[in-house]
């Protein structure tokens, strides 16, 4: 029997995160929100627990990140009625960018945003589908402080704290909203 959303939202919600083991390496239990995504009650109850979340935090703007944060982000930014920024993987953005590199847990990446993307002073919530290293999202505070931003808070649908990503953002002084956490990786 499926959990009641009224009950416990975050229970909802973790039932219809999938978990496929073994992938995209070997001893990765990767997080799959296309469950949670593809069925229309369990999105809007998520994106109702994010713009309850904000509707008074009220940032500028929203970033989100490549790729799941641009479905949460942009549908949160919509709902809250404020601008959406996306921060994408590198060479995907047409204009003047800013960029910045970290390790995963299995390799390194860059992510970058245009220059023009947020102003000096702009409020702005960070938001992800999951926090595993924390590296993405650590990229993301970075590049928008550079330009100038004040990074409110990052948040994300899942948190997997053995991986201790959440424990490093919040040392790094970035408040950190999660709906669900997974034990392991």
């Amino acid at each position: 029997m499926a959990a009641d959303p009224t009950a416990s939202p975050a229970d909802y919600i973790r039932e219809h995160i999938r978990t496929v083991p073994d992938w995209p390496a070997p001893g990765v239990m990767f997080r799959d929100i296309t469950p949670l995504l593809s069925n229309p009650r369990v999105f809007r109850v998520l994106i109702d627990q994010f713009v309850h979340r904000y509707f008074d935090l009220r940032p500028d703007v929203i970033a989100g990140l490549d790729a799941r944060g641009f479905i949460i982000g942009s549908v949160v930014a919509y709902e809250l009625g404020v601008g959406f920024v996306p921060i994408r993987k590198k060479g995907k953005l047409p204009f003047t960018t800013v960029e910045e590199t970290y390790e995963l847990e299995y390799g390194s990446a860059t992510v970058e945003m245009h220059t023009d993307a947020v102003k000096a002073g702009d409020r702005v919530l960070l938001i992800d589908d999951l926090i595993a290293t924390g590296g993405t999202m650590m990229a993301g505070k970075k590049l928008l402080e550079r330009l100038g931003a004040q990074v409110i808070e990052g948040a994300a649908i899942v948190d997997l704290p053995e991986l201790r990503g959440s424990q490093k953002l919040r040392e790094a002084g970035l408040p950190l909203f999660t709906l669900v956490d997974f034990a392991g990786h």
